[in-house]
């Protein structure tokens, strides 16, 4: 095999390689997290290790030598097992320092192969780091193949020592086949490269590995620790179904052998652009925020001898923005390594004071956030826009199941309503399409039992009314506790209408406090976790493992994808983990994730592409006359007017990139890996809801178009939508 080559007839061709060594990942900026959300902050302190890990070092004459060689894969010649020929090892030979075209804290070097025109067009290579240190593969570059001109490899993947790996490392051409188009001396080792993507299923994750597998999540409890830190299994059983997550494979505890010890997260290694070690201060710096920052919280804004755990005054909430908290010498050496933290709460410079920046709407108006108009105006343009609905009988009824909860029907009537209608009675209002509700009752009633053991919350309905102008009111809040004999005998409610005077406005004001208590744990729960980074997992697990990086569907996912695994993987750690910064500062406690399950029981895929999502909650109609097919039923909705903008986008830019690949249903049909991939998504990363039966078939070009769109926009824009306007 390493003599294919006459030396007589051969000729030398050019190859660049551009790599990051390790090293330089451990730095970048701040600035990401600015805009972030709870989750995202995760790759704001990934992103902020520049003050903490040290210099640069000029680590470049490490891969020069017999350090780094590469092997030439042909992809128009076979050897005798009808695999693509194989050259011979070659090694990096100069550091190109002034390549004009590098990216910052980038390093360029040549090679040089022997070629033959009896080797072919190279179409793959393969790949050993002889060093001790892993590094950043970013790209390839052969140049001048005769009668070809340039083959270019995008790599973007970490190269361990050769021995970390079964196999060589191999890399395909910046290329794209279906399976039955792949150039048939490629065929085995494009075969191959999922093989070991998938892994065997077995043994514990290494850092180095890339293997996707998947398994329940069963790792957010340590019942090992403690008894009260035990928490149920989410995922593989009906009573608390949940997609699936990355394996890692760690040891069970002791206590609870379904369990998995909590300890060191397993992510394949090229989902985390950044080096490990910065992955290590994220988790330092969300659990420096939940030991100490949280607790100085609690003491400082709880400790009161009028009312203890709770503000005695708005005065108090205001002196968070405009005095801020002094910080005790001890909290400050914890805050001080990490400047992401300082960053996050505007530590500032010279006194050790710690300061939220005031809302934009409290630099308005310090009373703005109070009044009806607002509270109305952020459920269809505020940080969870996706979650109100029209109302379309009245009173509102339960869906949850009357033999384990009673008669959960509202307790509501016409009066209490037609008093701000302005003369209309309920009927015409939800005959004209005016009447919605924002509606959190079924969510939190089966928890609340379990959540006024330590805190004092309702589960509640609000009811609002279009107006002319196009803006909400709200005519009437119901808050609900369980019945004093028990939540078998249904709901005991409470009727709350709006007051603009006296002690009824303080009672109208602390209603809408408990609605937005409601709002904000769901929106953090389920519209940010469950709805686009929970269920996205699957996804990209199923991607990696039956896709190949040939494959045009993995090309059009794969921008998508980035980060959600790590960020996942990270909130396991530290954030919805048994008390972690989520139980710690959301109302349900202990009880979080498991409300997030109970949600994900009526999840259905095919209602998340936007125009479904808003005519099932009532805020559209189709309309075939309308630009995007649908006619919104409230004019001014910022969150559907920009995001049936960006879905037509996205899903126009689907339409013509399938079309590329996919000329007719049967295509899809036979496509092998496209098929497989579809099944893996179903059965296995959302095998809980396997069954259900609006799952697309995948049998025709409509499905896939859909299907992609919807991974796409929940990826993407909804994430964006549900995270990005979060004050933080």
């Amino acid at each position: 095999m390493f003599g294919i080559f006459d030396k007589n007839h051969s000729q030398k061709i050019k190859g660049t390689v551009v790599l990051m060594p390790k090293n330089v990942l451990d730095f970048n900026d701040v600035t990401s997290i600015k805009s972030a959300g709870l989750l995202e902050v995760a790759g704001g302190i990934l992103d902020a290790a520049a003050d903490v890990v040290g210099g640069i070092v000029d680590g470049t004459t490490a891969f020069l030598g017999r350090n780094v060689a590469m092997r030439l894969i042909s992809a128009t010649k076979t050897d005798a097992s009808g695999k693509g020929l194989i050259g011979k090892e070659v090694f990096l030979e100069k550091y190109l320092p002034t390549l004009p075209t590098l990216g910052a804290r980038q390093d360029a070097f040549s090679i040089h192969f022997d070629w033959d025109a009896d080797f072919g067009i190279p179409g793959a290579f393969s790949f050993r780091n002889y060093t001790q240190d892993e590094f950043f593969l970013v790209s390839v570059t052969f140049d001048d193949i005769p009668n070809h001109n340039s083959v270019q490899f995008v790599c973007n993947s970490w190269v361990y020592n050769f021995k970390s790996y079964k196999t060589d490392r191999i890399f395909f051409s910046n290329d794209t086949y279906l399976l039955s188009q792949t150039p048939a001396p490629l065929v085995y080792y494009r075969q191959e490269e999922l093989k070991s993507l998938r892994g065997d299923g077995t043994g514990l994750r290494k850092e180095w590995e890339r293997v996707y597998d998947y398994d329940v999540y069963n790792d957010l409890g340590d019942p090992d620790e403690d008894a009260k830190l035990a928490r149920p299994i989410l995922g593989g059983s009906n009573t608390y179904p949940y997609p699936r997550r990355v394996r890692s494979g760690r040891k069970p505890t002791k206590k609870d052998p379904k369990s998995e010890k909590p300890g060191v997260i397993y992510v394949p290694r090229d989902e985390n652009f950044g080096h490990l070690k910065s992955s290590d201060f994220l988790t330092y710096g969300i659990k420096s925020l939940s030991q100490n920052v949280l607790p100085l919280f609690k003491s400082v804004i709880f400790d009161s001898n009028f009312t203890p755990n709770e503000f005695d005054s708005f005065d108090e909430v205001r002196d968070l923005f405009e005095g801020g908290i002094e910080l005790p010498t001890h909290i400050l050496s914890q805050i001080s390594p990490l400047p992401v933290l300082k960053e996050i709460f505007r530590t500032e410079d010279g006194e050790q004071v710690l300061k939220f920046p005031p809302p934009h709407v409290i630099k308005v108006s310090k009373s703005a956030w109070m009044t009806d108009e607002e509270f109305g105006r952020e459920m269809i343009a505020g940080v969870n826009p996706c979650v109100i609905r029209l109302l379309k009988e009245f009173p509102p009824k339960s869906t949850l199941d009357t033999a384990v909860y009673g008669d959960q029907t509202s307790t509501l009537t016409k009066e209490h309503l037609e008093i701000n209608l302005g003369g209309l009675t309920v009927e015409k209002a939800l005959n004209g399409q005016r009447l919605f509700i924002l509606d959190y009752h079924d969510t939190f009633m089966p928890y609340l039992e379990k959540i006024n053991k330590t805190n004092k919350a309702y589960a509640t309905r609000t009811i609002l009314f279009l107006k002319d102008d196009g803006t909400l009111k709200p005519l009437v809040i119901e808050l609900s506790l369980p019945h004093p004999n028990g939540v078998q005998f249904g709901a005991e409610s409470k009727v709350i209408l709006p007051a603009d005077q006296g002690v009824d406005s303080t009672i109208w004001l602390l209603a809408k406090a408990h609605v937005i208590v409601n709002d904000s744990c769901y929106h953090q729960l389920v519209s940010h976790w469950l709805n686009t980074h929970a269920v996205v997992e699957p996804f990209i697990i199923a991607t990696n493992r039956q896709l190949s990086v040939l494959h045009p569907i993995n090309k059009l996912l794969d921008p998508h994808f980035r980060d959600t695994i790590n960020i996942n993987g990270l909130a396991r750690n530290a954030l919805i983990n048994a008390d972690g910064i989520i139980e710690q500062s959301f109302l349900p406690g202990p009880n979080s994730v498991e409300i997030s399950s109970a949600v994900y029981k009526n999840w259905v895929f095919t209602d998340q592409a936007l125009p479904a999502d808003l005519i099932k909650r009532g805020l559209a109609v189709e309309d075939p006359s309308s630009p995007h097919g649908v006619r919104l039923v409230i004019e001014d909705y910022p969150y559907a007017v920009d995001g049936l903008e960006i879905w037509d986008a996205i899903k126009t830019w689907v339409e013509d990139y399938v079309s590329l690949y996919y000329p007719t249903d049967e295509v899809v049909q036979k496509d092998a890996e496209l098929q497989s991939w579809w099944k893996e998504v179903v059965e296995k990363g959302h095998g809980d809801l396997k069954d259900k039966t609006w799952w697309p078939k995948m049998q025709n070009i409509k499905d896939l178009i859909q299907s992609c769109s919807i991974i796409i926009w929940t990826a993407s824009a909804l994430h964006a939508a549900v995270n990005f306007g979060q004050y933080c």
